[in-house]
């Protein structure tokens, strides 16, 4: 843990993925996607969720488009999508453990700070105001900003060039394994979270991230 905390020390800037990093939600996108399948009498197959691993928030709507021949256009499935998200994040949905103390910390080593997320920018905001933290973050970024999803680098080397801070003077903390390789491959160190989603993709976070946390107050 000393190893993780001097990454901290030496670094500039953190960046943060946002679902199933900073915020409990990995498993309210499973649900969402059950449900709105269930809309048009389509059962969500198994394979699902690793499917939609890393895609952008336009992607995984026209995966959805393509695969389950939906009807809805894109930006209607989208907003679905926004309205479903929105109800659960207001009413169910919380922060990790230790997640404002260490936001609280990292803004007091007057380091930046910044949100690298496939997530919606609508819903990306209104989680952070929802929980308090939004003042915590200096910028955000989208993969449908940047047009690209994880685990292409862009979301992240964007998101470095938003806060003028080098790649490499960077700290990520990701809980997929697309997130961290495109850390990874943007020149910044990675620590993979914990998250009860992934559990079965632990083994591999490890060998793929730069450290390992089981939530944020291992940090404080």
């Amino acid at each position: 843990m000393e190893i993780l905390k001097k990454e901290l020390d030496q670094c500039s800037a953190v960046i943060f993925d946002l679902d199933g990093t900073l915020i409990d939600s990995m498993g309210m996108w499973h649900e969402i996607d059950v449900e709105y399948l269930m809309r048009f009498g389509i059962e969500a197959p198994e394979d699902l969720q690793k499917e939609l691993e890393g895609l952008m928030y336009t992607e995984v709507a026209q995966y959805f488009k393509d695969r389950f021949h939906i009807s809805d256009s894109i930006s209607v499935i989208g907003d679905t999508w926004i309205q479903m998200a929105g109800e659960k994040y207001r009413k169910s949905i919380p922060l990790k453990p230790g997640v404002r103390e260490f936001l609280a910390d990292v803004k007091a080593r007057n380091h930046k700070t910044a949100i690298a997320s496939s997530n919606h920018l609508q819903l990306i905001e209104d989680i952070l105001k929802i929980h308090g933290i939004y003042d915590y973050i200096d910028a955000i970024t989208t993969c449908d900003d940047v047009g690209r999803g994880k685990p292409d680098p862009e979301v992240y080397t964007v998101t470095a060039g938003k806060l003028g801070i080098d790649p490499s003077s960077c700290l990520v903390f990701e809980d997929i394994p697309a997130g961290i390789q495109a850390g990874k491959a943007a020149g910044m160190r990675v620590i993979a979270v914990a998250d009860t989603y992934s559990e079965h993709m632990r083994e591999e976070k490890v060998r793929l991230a730069d450290g390992y946390i089981a939530d944020f107050r291992e940090l404080l």
